[in-house]
This record gives structure tokens, sequence and C-alpha cells, in this order.
């Protein structure tokens, strides 16, 4: 690698764990870590899905690779998820907590059930990760963790009840553990997507409303998964190594038109 790239986007010799890094954006980020030089570390709850990905990961790049099933709507099995890692690739340097979901529900119509899953899988499993990865990036004094949150912590719509309590819990999340790491030079950001065309928007919307959210951003288009690879890179680099405790909104301005 040569030029910019070369230097401060360069991960040469760092370890990033991807959840969700199957699919969609989560597997844009791991393509995107592997072809600036990481070793890559991905974990979903589909043995297939990953396989696939990782075959992929390692015919464009010269990383090495190893994926993980994982059901991270266990703590325990967040946990060892760490430690297997840890194990195997000696290290985690980088923590992107992607994985997720949704389960549409209105206020008077939500199910424990489905409440408890959500939180847990898309907030209290980053909690979990980040205490696990926490105490070798202190010690090595090095880390980025990157939450992805949604612009759905920022704004909502009908029946979004408890994915966007989730994705809002994660900016405080954020900005607490940035104050907790940021002595030891470890950094915590959120990156904030908006309408990006993954398997979860194109399983939840019709085709009305997927139009719908093409008029309201400025660009007047979605997002492909492959775009979030630039902000992940950024703030999972030195490029990025001043930047901690903020959310990186990637929406092709949505939140900016109100009218």
């Amino acid at each position: 690698m040569s030029g910019l790239t070369g230097t401060i986007f360069d991960l040469e010799g760092k370890v990033a764990l991807v959840t969700g890094g199957s699919r969609g954006l989560g597997e844009a980020m791991a393509r995107a870590f592997a072809e600036a030089g990481a070793d890559i570390a991905i974990a979903s709850r589909s043995q297939e899905d990953l396989s696939s990905t990782l075959g992929e990961i390692s015919r464009i790049s010269r990383a090495r690779g190893r994926c993980y099933v994982a059901d991270l709507t266990n703590r325990e099995e967040a946990a060892q998820l760490a430690a297997a890692v840890t194990r195997d690739l000696g290290r985690i340097d980088i923590l992107v907590n992607n994985a997720g979901s949704n389960i549409p529900a209105a206020i008077d119509e939500i199910q424990d059930q489905d409440w408890d899953r959500l939180l847990e899988l898309n907030l209290s499993s980053c909690m979990a990760l980040s205490r696990a990865v926490a105490p070798q990036m202190k010690a090595r004094r090095w880390g980025r963790i990157i939450h992805i949150s949604s612009i759905m912590g920022f704004a909502s719509k009908e029946a979004r009840n408890a994915y966007s309590t989730t994705k809002s819990a994660l900016l405080g999340l954020t900005r607490a553990s940035a104050l907790d790491l940021g002595p030891y030079n470890v950094t915590v950001n959120c990156i904030a997507p908006g309408p990006f065309l993954t398997d979860l928007p194109g399983r939840l919307l019709s085709e009305q409303q997927k139009q719908v959210v093409t008029q309201r951003t400025a660009l007047e288009r979605w997002a492909d998964p492959r775009e979030l690879a630039g902000p992940a890179l950024l703030l999972a680099s030195e490029a990025g190594s001043f930047i901690t405790g903020q959310a990186l909104v990637v929406d092709g301005g949505l939140l900016c038109k109100t009218f």
C-alpha cells in the first residue's frame, strides 16, 4: 500500500471483529478492513453465510480470516466470542458492534419477549463485547470500538419503539465509554446509517415506502452497503485518532430535510 492509504488508513497488523459480518453493512465493513490490511473475524448466526463471506474476503485480500457462529442475545456467547477471537487471532484491535434486528410493534402491542430480545441483541451485546475487549485494548493503549446505531436513534416512525430505543441508547453508551477509555488511547464512536438497502428494510418496507424514503434524502436515492466502508475505515484507523464519543450520521442528507 502506498500514499495516503498506506499511512493513516492502513490497518496492517490489526485484528478486527465485526458482528453481523456475514452480509449487508457488516460484510461491507469487514471487506474494507481486510483490503486495508487487517485480519478479520466475522460473527453471525448462519455458518453458511459466514463461510461464503469469508471465502470472498480471502479471495480479495491477504488477510487471515475466521468466522464464528454466535447468538448475541446470549451474553455468555458474547464473552465466548471475544475469547475465541483473541485465542485464534491473538488480539482484537477493532470491534464493530453491527449485529442487530427489528421487530416492529406499536407501543400498545409490544410483546415482552420481542422487547427483551431486541434489547439484548441491539444494545446489551454491544456492552458485553466492549466490556470483554476493553482490558486488552487498554493494556496495548490502542483500540477502536464502533457501534452501529441508526438515524432511528435520532428520529423514528410508527411501530419502531424497541428499535429506536436501542439505537438511541447506543449514543449514550458511546459517550460514556469514550470517557472511560480515552485515557488509554481507545476511541469509541457510533455510525448512524440512514437508508441503506440491506435485507432488513428490503423485507420490512413496501416499494411505496422505499420510494418515500428515496424522496426524503438530499441525494434522492438509497445507499449501497459498500458506501459505509469509508466511514468505518475512518473511525477504525489512525485517520480517526482524535474522533471519539461521536455519532457519524451517514444518511444521504435525510435528517436535514424536514419539508
